[in-house]
């Protein structure tokens, strides 16, 4: 009852604005929540605004009343109005003494300041005796405003402040600490290069919180440097491992996972480590296995664990019950009736297949569902699935679909991109030549200008080059097959402008070359083409070139060329175009047409295009001419180096110079004094000669600027004096500084051959549903995954490359797949093996940066802070330890898979944790405490 009274007496008051709130602020945030327009509501705000600045320009505003003024100006600014004006009473409020004044000046001042602002300057003293405070709030606002607002110049002010608070009694202070360092080392790596220990030092944190946020800068300072952080995988993994034994408190639960934003950082950064190392890989398989076992997919928090464990299962070396662990949950994702776990069984999909091919044909059916889905996100990945399992027997099916579907969007940009893809896979995988040009041709037809014109120059140069055997028939079967398939397309409106540069330029080589086509019904159609894109002078120029073929190859045939009225009419018309280059093109047609049979051969020879042209760059077919010019009395040819006087430095000596006027300006360096030989400087009056000056190596110079000449007049002798005056001269020397190129991070590719068949039920209790399958699903899956819609999980796959047909296009030979020894099995559990147990100690690189508080041998539960400890007996030694262990798994061969079902079980789950300590850290002569080498 009194509570029910307190609570009345608390909602009274803050409908008369009790909690700190003048009635006004209250009224303000009613009018604005019942504006019924933008417009009302800004007139609102506009009205607040007036007051505020009003009321800000009184004197003696008590305190109270300005935190109030502040927060309505936070409200003013986060509706998008411009609050500037009270920025600096924000920045005022953080020199109060008051916790609840200052906690609100520097919430105000991160919301209405960035780091570049110029009121920064005027806080930063703040913040650093803030950070010196006794109580642990007053430091935590101190962070939070240096984590926002600290910029690169002035991290060096904050910087020691925030190291000490690294090993700060309360653990909030610590956990913002670490962030604070993060951010330093985001914005300038530098400034914190030397602290990065301090990093591992956290890992080794007793709070759960301040060991989670260190592994965010972790998995940055991982992803620069993979090699520099091998030796925390054990730790990595044992953590991961803990945290999935629920040995965290509860409170870090959520939805009943435990701590799974951790687990998922931690997943990551196991992916990053165990990318193409073996011996790293092989240590995280149990962990991963576990983590398969114990994730929860009813949940959306559990099924990211899931995918996460996937993705780290594609970047490792992963083992076959790995692989079939993860098929299982992809297949639950692939039957769900979610958008959002179909995308994620597709994508998971994706990149399992890059290992074992084979995974995708037992969820064929389950892809080509995704392929017909109505959302288009879903679909978009499907096809990117699709374009990762396309081979020789199924490039025909995927890239009409890939063509339908580029047909049916409006988005140029995703369009550009299909169809990029569609020429990639045809290249590659194209059964015949004849094919890949129909795809083509559907490819430039719908997609139009936003494909690459490299892709019409392969396609031209293709079609030039058949084959590339000694097969002519074929060949020629091949560009008529072109030529009849483009005197169809050509009669169609608005073709995009490259396709008809391909078009012009087939017809214009082999338009007449099989005879079956006349060159004026070829012309008339080239004609066409020029009229009815009138507008577009590249495709005119094309057309005109194609024109001048046609009737080369006429000519040269000696048959009588009879130029059409539209071509001449053309020609005309082009012969007094604007454009010079068709003007010069029509000019050339005009001219060829008056030539005789023999020199229209040698202009333009019969199927030409694909020998290739020796340049002369010398010119040498001149020399002749040269030499009869020479005789005649003409002058030689002067470079053009020579002719502006840019001299090389190496030749400066052997050529003669003209005088330099003795009042030209000299910028080059004085000449080095010569060392001092008598003792006196005689003062002897002597003609000398001018001492002269050479430019520096590399420099280009003016001879009128350095040429030497002799002076007959009278100057004093200096040599031995001192020079006071003027620059002196130097000679600068190159020297080649070689930088030993780094070894890159090879990352090998390992290939497994594909999911080994299990005799065992998996562990999923899930029973999909048979319903019926459309037969025309069925063979739309036999032709995509080249069998039947059946799962094939008990077939043997098969990791052979396929070889590429006779008539591909791209004619590269494929490499061979080089076998690779599939990696040992792991995750049976019931013999452990000796290898498993390391003799060094995982944080021997930790072992010098962390303060140990005990120096007994007395051994500890990890997390002994965290769950009741657990009576445990002392092994003497390791090998006494596995034997047990062996022993107790040998009795039980199903024990891994009753755990899954049933809950640990308490004896063996103690003899994993003795084990655990035997393999992590030696609890009788290194680390008394296990728990402060792993979390703290």
């Amino acid at each position: 009852m009194e509570q029910l009274k307190t609570i009345g007496r608390e909602l009274a008051m803050g409908s008369q604005g009790g909690f700190g709130e003048s009635k006004e602020f209250l009224d303000l945030v009613k009018s604005i929540g019942e504006a019924r327009s933008k417009a009302e509501e800004d007139r609102i705000v506009l009205s607040e605004i007036d007051t505020l600045k009003r009321k800000l320009l009184e004197p003696d505003i008590p305190k109270r009343k300005m935190k109030e003024y502040i927060l309505r100006l936070v409200y003013v600014e986060m509706l998008g109005h411009d609050a500037s004006f009270g920025y600096i009473h924000a920045v005022k409020m953080t020199h109060a003494d008051s916790l609840l004044l200052k906690r609100t000046g520097y919430l105000a001042v991160t919301l209405f300041l960035d780091e570049d602002h110029d009121l920064i300057i005027l806080i930063v003293n703040t913040i650093q005796k803030d950070l010196r405070s006794d109580n642990y709030l007053v430091v935590c606002a101190a962070l939070n405003a240096v984590c926002r607002l600290i910029n690169e110049e002035t991290i060096p002010a904050v910087l020691p402040q925030v190291v000490e608070l690294l090993s700060h009694q309360k653990e909030g202070v610590r956990k913002k600490a670490v962030m604070a360092l993060h951010r330093f080392h985001r914005k300038s790596p530098s400034s914190v290069s030397h602290l990065v220990s301090n990093f591992r030092k956290r890992l080794c944190d007793n709070d759960p919180g301040v060991m989670g946020a260190t592994l965010c800068p972790l998995f940055d300072l991982v992803s620069e440097h993979v090699d520099s952080y091998k030796d925390l995988v054990s730790s990595f993994v044992s953590i991961l491992k803990q945290v999935t034994e629920r040995r965290l408190p509860k409170s870090y639960d959520y939805h009943q996972m435990p701590a799974p934003f951790i687990q998922i950082k931690l997943l990551k950064i196991m992916a990053l480590l165990g990318s193409g190392d073996k011996s790293a890989s092989e240590i995280m398989y149990m962990v991963l296995g576990d983590l398969f076992g114990k994730c929860d997919s009813s949940t959306n928090i559990g099924n990211a664990i899931l995918y996460e464990c996937i993705r780290c299962i594609s970047c490792i070396i992963p083992s076959p019950k790995l692989l079939e662990a993860a098929a299982d949950a992809i297949s639950k994702f692939l039957k769900s009736d979610s958008h959002n776990l179909k995308y994620m069984g597709i994508d998971g999909l994706g990149r399992l297949i890059k290992i074992s091919p084979d995974i995708a044909e037992q969820h064929q059916l389950a892809v080509i569902d995704c392929l017909e889905d109505p959302d288009d996100t879903l679909k978009r990945k499907t096809f990117e699935l699709l374009y990762k399992m396309t081979k020789s027997s199924n490039v025909e099916v995927i890239v009409d679909r890939m063509i339908d579907y580029m047909i049916s969007i409006n988005d140029n940009h995703y369009k550009t991109e299909i169809a990029s893809r569609c020429v990639e896979l045809a290249e590659q995988f194209a059964p015949s030549n004849q094919w890949f040009i129909q795809i083509m041709n559907k490819v430039f037809e719908h997609a139009g200008d936003l494909v690459n014109i490299k892709v019409a120059h392969n396609l031209m140069r293709l079609i030039a080059e058949g084959f590339g055997e000694d097969d002519d028939d074929a060949d020629s079967k091949l560009r008529l097959s072109a030529v009849e398939s483009y005197l169809q397309i050509i009669s169609e409106p608005k073709l995009p402008s490259l396709f008809l540069q391909v078009i012009s330029w087939v017809l214009g080589e082999y338009g007449t070359a099989d005879g079956k086509y006349s060159a004026s019904y070829i012309s008339g159609k080239l004609c066409d083409v020029a009229d009815a894109y009138s507008s577009d002078e590249t495709v005119k120029g094309y057309a005109v070139t194609a024109l001048m073929k046609i009737y080369a190859f006429e000519i040269a045939s000696g048959r009588k060329v009879d130029v059409l009225p539209e071509c001449q009419s053309l020609i005309e018309e082009l012969l007094a175009s604007h454009s010079t280059d068709l003007q010069q093109r029509a000019y050339e047609l005009q001219a060829l047409l008056s030539l005789d049979a023999r020199a229209v051969e040698s202009i333009l020879p019969l199927d030409a295009s694909c020998e290739d042209i020796e340049v002369d760059k010398d010119l040498s077919f001149l020399n002749g001419y040269i030499q009869q010019a020479i005789e005649s009395g003409a002058q030689p040819y002067i470079s053009e180096r020579e002719r502006s006087g840019m001299l090389e430095t190496t030749d400066y000596h052997s050529q003669d110079h003209h005088e330099v006027p003795s009042h030209a300006l000299r910028f080059e360096a004085y000449e080095r004094p010569k060392p001092s030989v008598p003792t006196q400087a005689s003062t002897e009056l002597v003609p000398v000669p001018e001492p002269s000056y050479y430019s520096e190596a590399h420099q280009p110079v003016s001879t009128s600027s350095v040429s030497e000449r002799e002076s007959s007049e009278i100057k004093l002798r200096l040599d031995g004096v001192k020079q006071k005056w003027g620059r002196p001269s130097y000679q600068s020397s190159t020297s080649a500084s070689s930088t030993p190129p780094q070894a890159a991070n090879g990352t090998s590719t390992y290939s497994d051959g594909g999911v080994g068949s299990s005799s065992s039920k998996p562990r999923s209790s899930y029973e999909p549903k048979k319903p019926e399958i459309d037969p025309e699903k069925q063979r739309l899956a036999a032709s995509l995954f080249g069998g039947s819609s059946s799962s094939r999980s008990d077939r043997k796959s098969s990791s052979g490359g396929h070889k590429p047909a006779k008539g591909t296009a791209n004619k590269l030979p494929k490499e061979n797949p080089i076998p690779v020894q599939p990696p040992p099995d792991l995750l049976d559990f019931g013999e452990p093996t000796a290898t498993s147990v390391t003799a060094t100690d995982p944080f021997k690189e930790l072992e010098g940066l962390m303060d140990s508080s005990s120096q007994d041998g007395g051994s500890t539960d990890v997390m002994g802070l965290y769950s009741d400890p657990a009576p445990l007996t002392t092994t003497t030694s390791v090998d006494s330890l596995l034997s047990e262990l062996s022993d107790s798994s040998k009795g039980n061969p199903g024990t891994y898979q009753s755990q899954t079902s049933k809950g640990p079980n308490s004896k063996e789950a103690l003899e994993k944790d003795a084990l655990v300590r035997q393999m992590g850290v030696n609890p009788t002569s290194q680390n008394p405490t296990l728990f402060k080498d792993l979390l703290g």
